[in-house]
């Protein structure tokens, strides 16, 4: 692989990553780094399961393929999302409590 390949690679996970998020109801609450780690692991999965399945030689644009890199970084995206939400809004509340308590003894 020369490092032209990897680079591509990666602006092309980051750019599945973040059609996820778009593709994706709601506001996401991960950050743009985890992101663009799930877009080039679905990059990468969903090329291996294309050629699996000899889905990514077509003639032109690979759709079928792009189609399935999108689908598994949205499902990754809503995963992460799952995981991490809670343990932000968490701390969000632990932060009013303190503060509550706070103004409670002025």
């Amino acid at each position: 692989m020369t490092f032209s390949v990897v680079i591509s690679a990666v602006v092309m996970g980051v750019v599945i990553g973040v059609m996820a998020r778009i593709v994706l109801p709601g506001k996401q609450r991960i950050p743009l780094w985890l992101t663009a780690l799930v877009g080039i692991g679905s990059a990468l999965v969903g090329t291996l399961l294309a050629s699996l399945f000899n889905l990514s030689e077509t003639p032109g644009i690979d759709w079928i393929e792009l189609f399935i890199q999108l689908g598994i970084a949205s499902a990754g995206v809503a995963i992460a999302e799952m995981v991490l939400a809670p343990a932000k809004r968490k701390r969000k509340r632990r932060g009013a409590r303190a503060r509550a308590r706070v103004k409670a003894r002025d």
